[in-house]
């Protein structure tokens, strides 16, 4: 299971197949670099040209069992519609002409640049991805944490495994699996996939405190990605939440949690492990302690892979990718 299905399209196969000049599957190349997370989003385009509705299952039509000469009443399932929105992320750059021409290679200094803003837009993204809020920033779109939050009043609570910690230091690992008809990143109807790029060329702007009116000749770059995401079965999402970061240990002692165990309670939560992409994130603190905790036990499928000439961790065949955006401060869940 660690080679990931390549039937379901990442940004990368999305951007290649909207635009055969290859320049925005570069950036979208680079951007994978800095984000595991991407090698294994699947993308949708939306219904909407804001983000997507979909429709979900709500409840299954009940059959009888029927006797001779009895009668069986019609029954339907019921269905409800769940919209969810994009944001748009954007950014400029702008380099001194001057400064850039220096060199002799302006093309190969703005790139630098623009790895830095790529840089910054992926963990800006990532960090909405997994906290953004709508009920708090109209602006940005809602990722996966306030969507999994509640331990005791709605249906994906089944969903939210307890990690024991409590206080206001704590962890999550997540899991994962994105497929079309699961969990995907979404991005608006009519437009393209992933972060775009814009070479603005050469522009004359004012001086950086703006006091005096100069003007100097400067390059410009535009950065913008439109995206969202979109759960559209919760089934496939599993949150193990309450990891004391201060509690863990290499050998399990004392009140740390035992993340082998949590993640194969996680796994079987997962109606259909095979379906979809299905991979666990955490960040490099807890990874670090997974990787202890697993050399201190016998049995534990913990695999180093060679997957398109990288290294990838397993875990009982799923990739355990890190995610520096899951924080260390989470609120403990109850």
């Amino acid at each position: 299971m660690a080679t990931l299905a390549v039937t379901h399209p990442t940004l990368a196969d999305v951007a290649k197949a909207t635009d055969p000049d290859g320049k925005i599957a570069t950036i979208v190349e680079i951007l994978n670099e800095t984000n595991e997370m991407l090698d294994d989003m699947v993308w949708v385009e939306g219904n909407l040209p804001t983000g997507h509705r979909t429709t979900v299952r709500a409840g299954l039509p009940a059959p009888t069992w029927r006797k001779l000469y009895g009668g069986v009443q019609p029954t339907k399932s019921t269905n409800v519609q769940v919209t969810d929105t994009t944001g748009m992320l954007e950014a400029y750059a702008e380099i001194d002409k001057a400064l850039a021409d220096l060199n002799g290679n302006t093309a190969a200094f703005r790139m630098t640049e623009d790895k830095a803003h790529i840089e910054g837009m992926s963990q800006e993204f990532m960090s909405t991805l997994m906290y953004g809020n709508e009920g708090t920033a109209p602006e940005e779109f809602t990722g996966f944490a306030p969507r999994f939050n509640d331990n005791s009043g709605p249906a994906n609570a089944d969903n939210i495994i307890l990690g024991g910690g409590s206080g206001a230091d704590n962890n999550s690992i997540w899991l994962i699996s994105w497929g079309a008809n699961t969990v995907h990143g979404i991005y608006p109807k009519g437009s393209k996939a992933g972060l775009q790029f814009n070479d603005k060329g050469q522009v004359t702007i004012e001086d950086s405190d703006g006091s005096n009116g100069g003007r100097y000749e400067a390059y410009r770059s535009h950065y913008r990605w439109d995206c969202g995401l979109s759960v559209r079965d919760w089934r496939y999402v599993v949150r193990i939440c309450n990891i004391d970061q201060s509690a863990l240990t290499g050998d399990k002692t004392g009140s740390s949690a035992d993340i082998t165990d949590l993640m194969a309670q996680a796994i079987e939560l997962l109606p259909n492990a095979s379906s979809g992409r299905p991979a666990f994130y955490m960040n490099r603190g807890v990874r670090s302690v997974l990787r202890r905790q697993i050399a201190n036990t016998t049995n534990v499928q913990l695999n180093m892979d060679q997957v398109g000439g990288k290294s990838v961790m397993s875990f009982d065949g799923i990739p355990v990718r890190r995610c520096d955006s899951l924080t260390s401060t989470e609120a403990t869940i109850s």
